[in-house]
């Protein structure tokens, strides 16, 4: 009944979240979808609601109504059940926090006796997935204290006075329950910097927690834990010593992270034998927990649709026993789900997984090498350059002109290096808002970092940074985004594992400051292939194709001079365009009839590409 308060919805393991529908009565149609919190969350359903409350069939989790909190309280002590054995590859971020929270809690005569004073906040920052709400909730569960946790948008209410209020109501709670953890995520939501906010509730609760900082009696006893992804964004005030005492970074995990984090997560399934998890956590650079939660969830829910359409079921519609003793997660769901998951810390920064190899690029043998050495190497044997004293380079440039396969070959260099790849086109970056460009570059450079190692790649680069000086007007932006560029890749913050690939076909345009040794340390020149690299493209675009025994590829290479590998591209698939217009013409009627691609073919498409230009000479084909 509405008056009995906040409904609670109890169930005993964890299963998905979502909506309820075909509410037949005022109080089931409150029940919404307004913060159900639970230890793991699933996609949407729907079911009836009368059902899903009489069969249990939430898991664990608290549904608020109109987002207010369980027993009227201004905030929510959260059933927690995580400890330091649920968190994976967090080993040093833990030991930190532990060090700021739990020894005040548990010993505070220690910290009287040396005359110190306990800590009153710690902030966590890092990406979404990451898992700083998972460490507040651990380290609240092996304290033992009273925990109270509130997500800043809940902060902000309608009424004048009403966020304030609400927030002071968190703090008296927090006193009558000392000792107690305070965790306020998303942080950044209510404590914006107020130089640049133009809110005036903001200003307001930004004034009230400092206040309320400032004024906890309780000193080591009330803590306050912060969680955001955008510690820039927050109020200078809150960050300073006394407040917030420590601001603890939160990245992506190693790959001896990756491996624990993955252990977590499969501990409750059946794997198959060939499962390696090893190798699992070292495909999956750059991965937070909680896309690595998403790929183990992926891979069970690829076996369960394979399991489901090879079992047998017993009378009553459900699995049967047999079927499901024999059921195990293999190998080969994890890798089909590593390339359904999408990256965290890449999301929004154009990024794509290439799916091209060395074998697709034709000729560039050179460049190959060059890349190899330059980029490969330090990447998988970074120990040997260390040992040999050398630093791998910052950047390389790819300089040739349209269609020389300056893109191609960045691609296949991420495929071979197995790494990340962040593809940023040079002027998509350009915007009409003073600052909107510069800051779009260092959003991608932070990204890179979370996702390390990884290979950014700026196409057309001389768009986005030509030289300064030379032009007046809009080109302002241009040259602030030169300089953020320089900042970035000089940064005192180690690029590490992240390279820079940037290609160009006019490196006339490019500001010199960008090419200087520390900067784009490597320039690789991809020049028109030869007959040599001709025919080694050709044969990469005619190795799917149906071609028939007169078509020499060695003549058409010979005949090609001067083309590029775009051009070259096009030629072969023009010449199986004219193949299928021959196929059609013989038989109108829509009856295939296997064809192959023919000499005359090529001849033709090579007219269409060159109005007069040279005719095949003839010349036997190779034997084959």
């Amino acid at each position: 009944h509405r008056s009995a308060g906040p409904i609670r919805i109890r169930a005993s393991s964890a299963v998905p979240i979502g909506f309820l529908s075909h509410c037949d009565d005022q109080m089931h149609r409150e029940l919404i979808r307004a913060g159900a919190e639970a230890d793991g969350t699933a996609p949407a359903v729907q079911t009836d609601a009368r059902n899903a409350l009489a069969g249990g069939f939430f898991t664990r989790a608290w549904v608020r109504l109109r987002g207010r909190s369980p027993a009227g309280s201004a905030g929510q002590q959260r059933p927690l059940g995580v400890s330091y054995r649920d968190i994976g590859g967090l080993h040093k971020e833990i030991a930190r926090v532990r060090e700021m929270i739990e020894l005040p809690l548990r010993h505070p005569q220690l910290f009287r006796t040396l005359g110190v004073e306990p800590p009153r906040g710690v902030l966590l920052y890092g990406p979404p997935g990451c898992g700083k709400t998972l460490i507040a909730r651990a380290v609240a569960h092996e304290a033992g204290v009273h925990f109270i946790a509130v997500n800043g948008p809940e902060i902000i209410q309608h009424g004048y006075g009403e966020s304030e209020a609400y927030l002071r109501k968190i703090f008296q709670d927090a006193q009558e329950h000392a000792a107690t953890i305070v965790f306020i995520d998303e942080i950044d939501a209510i404590a914006p910097n107020r130089d640049t906010v133009l809110g005036d509730v903001e200003k307001r609760v930004v004034a009230q927690l400092l206040a309320l900082m400032d004024g906890l009696s309780s000193r080591g006893k009330i803590i306050v834990i912060a969680a955001t992804n955008l510690p820039n964004s927050i109020d200078p005030a809150l960050r300073r010593p006394g407040r917030f005492d420590r601001e603890i970074s939160m990245g992506p995990p190693d790959k001896a992270g990756r491996y624990e984090i993955l252990q977590i997560h499969t501990r409750g399934m059946p794997l198959a034998a060939d499962v390696d998890l090893e190798h699992v956590a070292a495909m999956t650079h750059g991965f937070l927990g909680a896309d690595l939660a998403a790929l183990a969830r992926e891979a069970g829910m690829l076996c369960a649709r394979d399991t489901l359409s090879t079992c047998r079921f017993d009378s009553d519609g459900s699995v049967s026993a047999d079927s499901m003793a024999g059921v195990r997660v293999e190998m080969k769901y994890f890798e089909a789900a590593y390339g359904e998951i999408e990256l965290s810390t890449t999301r929004d920064v154009f990024s794509e997984v290439p799916d091209v190899t060395w074998a697709d690029v034709g000729g560039l043998d050179d460049a190959k090498r060059v890349l190899r050495e330059t980029v490969e190497w330090p990447l998988h044997h970074g120990e040997r350059f260390r040992y040999a004293g050398i630093r791998p380079p910052k950047g390389v440039l790819l300089v040739g002109g349209p269609g020389t396969g300056k893109t191609l070959i960045a691609k296949a260099l991420a495929a071979q290096c197995k790494v990340n790849f962040i593809a940023v086109k040079g002027p998509e970056l350009l915007s009409k808002w003073v600052g909107e460009s510069e800051r779009g570059i260092r959003d991608i450079f932070r990204k890179a970092r979370q996702a390390a190692p990884v290979i950014v790649f700026f196409d057309e680069i001389d768009a986005i940074a030509p030289t300064r000086g030379e032009a007046a007007g809009g080109a302002r932006v241009s040259e602030r985004m030169v300089g953020q560029l320089l900042l970035e890749m000089d940064s005192i913050e180690a690029l590490g594992d992240v390279v820079v690939l940037a290609a160009s076909n006019r490196p006339d345009l490019i500001d010199r400051a960008l090419l200087r040794p520390g900067r784009f340390d490597v320039v690789v020149e991809l020049p028109f292939p030869d007959e040599a690299s001709r025919l080694a493209i050709l044969s990469v675009h005619c190795r799917r194709r149906r071609v028939a025994a007169d078509v020499s590829l060695e003549t058409i290479a010979a005949a090609t001079e001067g083309m590029t590998g775009a051009d070259l591209e096009a030629l072969c698939r023009r010449a199986a365009l004219q193949a299928i217009r021959d196929s059609m013409e013989r038989d109108p009627g829509g009856n295939f009839v296997p064809f192959v691609v023919q000499r005359r073919h090529f001849e033709a498409a090579m007219a269409d590409l060159f109005r007069g230009g040279k005719v095949l000479e003839e010349k036997p084909p190779p034997p084959r």
